[in-house]
């Protein structure tokens, strides 16, 4: 990610840039991305955001990882508990169904994508998993396997399911039958 503005007013006008692309991208994917609309929305110009950000790919770049990092704070991983950490991943899916449709656009348009982390946060989730898992209270296996499992799983209801996309205003016992529903088949795969 570039260096950001330091001073308020550019770290604000940064922010503006960062949410404006994000629904962009989102809504449009990145083919179908327009600057023009990224910079009338965030109330900036283009040279501000090219000054910020480089180009378009460099813009995707700091988005991605804008949303990488807020789905980490609101969702801790601890390999211990995956069945909650899933439905934790479910609950983010709700409040901010971005990266996921951004996933799906990159995936759609051909984009190298990984797992929902980038390689400095997998390495240590993985290994943790590999903890769990000498200590038999995980299934044995690739741990890269396991992991992509319960994160299928829990994006199984996410704005690109095959299946169906929940939504937020959906009735609380609906969202409630899922979490359990969740829960417990993760628990059950990730069982050793």
């Amino acid at each position: 990610m570039p260096e950001l503005p330091t001073t308020s007013r550019g770290a604000a006008t940064s922010r503006r840039i960062l949410d404006a692309a994000a629904q962009e991208f989102a809504e449009f994917g990145i083919a179908g991305a327009r600057i023009d609309r990224i910079t009338a929305a965030a109330k900036t110009n283009k040279a501000q955001l090219y000054g910020y950000f480089g180009n378009k790919e460099g813009l995707l770049d700091a988005v991605v990882a804008d949303l990488r990092s807020r789905g980490a704070s609101a969702v801790a991983f601890d390999a211990g508990t995956l069945p909650d950490w899933a439905v934790a991943m479910y609950d983010q899916n709700l409040r901010d169904p971005l990266m996921a449709r951004l996933m799906g656009w990159m995936r759609l348009e051909q984009r190298p994508v990984g797992l929902i982390f980038d390689d400095e946060e997998l390495v240590p989730k993985l290994a943790a998993v590999k903890r769990e898992q000498q200590a038999g209270r995980l299934r044995a296996g690739d741990p890269a396997d396991l992991l992509t499992l319960v994160v299928s799983m829990a994006d199984a209801w996410s704005a690109t399911s095959r299946a169906y996309a929940a939504s937020a205003d959906e009735p609380a016992a609906r969202h409630e039958s899922r979490r359990q529903l969740l829960r417990e088949t993760v628990r059950r795969a990730v069982a050793p």
